[in-house]
């Protein structure tokens, strides 16, 4: 350890030094695996001297989701991670929180503002970590001469270098919890069906798990037309051979016409992203619900849930527009939602038929397969409102996990000043979700496939049997599982 203000600790690779702001020590942009374009990451190169650690590394070249692309601040050092240490050192044996980042698959980076962990660390007296990987194309794209999923892979190699250095900054290399959110979510219920993942992790925390997981034929069929958009052909030669910047372009000008594409890739063409992890046989041999229900899972420990309204986001913020959907996404299943819910127009029509199909059905269904496989599963639900957006939308969870109401994300979902309603349901997440990863459970009872009970984050929590039962009989006898190309 170094001075108060300026902390070092030495890790595998040499010694770094971080900073001391809001009562813990914070290193940023940490090496954690050498890139590959393209390929599996490699062992961090080690360094002489100590290494000041106070900026967060560059982000991967990548698209938002509700942003401009953007091709990153410059570099491709973008395997990185950060550590919040509220007791560096190895005597402390702290819970470690790894928190992987959303953003559709292809967007996203651990320096958001909204993702800082010094809240986190300081109350729930835990080492967090967050971590970039790549996204879009050099992360996920399914082309000859590379590995599948190199982004999981990168998340693979991130929770390596935690189990071999966290104890430095004060972490318990045995207490560790994985926790996410949309795309990071779905990373992580990957992560627990791959035995490249096993023993990494001991619990997890999937906040609403996307139900998209590629076959082999429908992402080479996706790779092929966003290589076919830089006249190049679907192999990681000659992609890897193109600055980043141009694969960001192409899959930015893919994904404007996705829709053209529904015959093949169906209500895949509907959705803002062309990427999502690919059922390989390799590195992801099977989709996650078929192999937790097959107990890959049993050993972790997993909190699993949605928000109320998740596909209000996009509505909202004028990402869609009702388009009488549910024949794309629901097929043969139109008449059950009008049955179901008779006061709602086409456009709310829309909206919950998209929140069922993309984020709360396949959440439900993973807490299902967890419990079938013998796994322990405890299932939430968000139903406090934004009050910046209505209703309980997706990613608003978010700045109330981590506390940050005041960060970019946290003023979008939250508004400039945050009502003091937002602090309460903040805090009883971070009691929660801290409480998880310490082993004492999240605060309320496991769910099972009987009784489904489900807590419910909201200014007053409470528990009670899955709210959203008219969704989950509509879609109890749909098997999710990887998505197909349909020619």
């Amino acid at each position: 350890m170094g001075t108060t203000t300026e902390p070092e600790v030495r890790i595998a690779t040499g010694a770094v030094r971080g900073r001391t702001e809001g009562g813990v020590s914070v290193f940023r942009g940490i090496p954690y695996a050498m890139q590959r374009r393209f390929g599996a990451p490699g062992p961090a190169e080690p360094w002489d001297g100590v290494r000041d650690c106070v900026a967060f590394g560059p982000p991967p070249p990548q698209q938002s989701a509700l942003t401009p692309a953007v091709a990153g601040r410059g570099g491709e050092s973008w395997l990185t991670v950060n550590v919040w240490s509220p007791s560096p050192g190895p005597a402390a044996r702290l819970p470690v929180m790894v928190w992987i980042y959303g953003g559709a698959y292809r967007g996203g980076e651990s320096g958001e503002s909204v993702y800082d962990g010094t809240v986190l660390a300081r109350e729930g007296n835990a080492v967090v970590a967050t971590l970039n990987y790549r996204v879009g194309m050099e992360g996920f794209a399914h082309v000859a001469g590379a590995p599948a999923n190199r982004g999981l892979l990168d998340q693979v190699a991130a929770l390596e270098w935690v189990r071999d250095n966290v104890a430095a900054f004060g972490g318990d290399p045995g207490r560790v919890t994985v926790f996410g959110e949309s795309a990071g979510a779905g990373c992580i219920a990957a992560l627990m069906a791959m035995p490249r993942a096993a023993g990494l992790f001991g619990r997890a925390i999937a906040q609403s798990v996307p139900g998209t997981y590629f076959s082999a034929a429908l992402a080479s069929d996706i790779a092929a037309v966003l290589a076919a958009e830089l006249d190049l052909p679907p192999d990681a030669g000659a992609l890897a051979a193109v600055e980043p910047g141009r694969l960001v372009a192409a899959a930015e000008a893919v994904t404007g016409r996705m829709r053209r594409y529904e015959d093949r890739w169906g209500a895949v063409a509907h959705t803002v992203t062309p990427f999502s992890p690919v059922v390989d046989g390799d590195v992801l041999p099977r989709d996650p619900w078929s192999a937790l229900a097959d107990g890959a899972g049993r050993g972790i420990e997993l909190v699993v849930g949605h928000t109320r309204d998740e596909y209000r986001l996009f509505t909202r913020t004028g990402r869609v527009a009702g388009q009488d959907l549910l024949g794309v996404f629901a097929p043969g299943r139109e008449r059950a939602y009008r049955d179901a819910f008779p006061a709602a127009g086409p456009e709310l029509l829309d909206e919950l038929v998209q929140s069922d199909w993309l984020f709360r059905m396949p959440s439900l269904r993973l807490a299902d397969a967890q419990a079938a496989g013998g796994g322990r599963v405890h299932a939430y639900e968000l139903t406090w409102e934004s009050p910046a957006l209505g209703g309980a939308c997706h990613g608003l969870d978010v700045p109330l996990v981590f506390g940050n109401p005041g960060s970019g994300m946290g003023t979008f979902f939250l508004g400039e000043s945050a009502p003091p309603e937002a602090a309460a349901v903040s805090a009883a997440f971070r009691r929660a979700w801290t409480g998880f990863a310490a082993g004492e459970g999240p605060g309320w009872e496991p769910y099972t496939p009987e009784g489904r009970l489900t807590r419910l984050f909201d200014v007053e929590p409470t528990l009670v049997p899955y709210p959203e039962e008219a969704s989950r009989r509509i879609w109890a006898s749909h098997a999710f599982a990887e998505l197909p190309l349909l020619v």
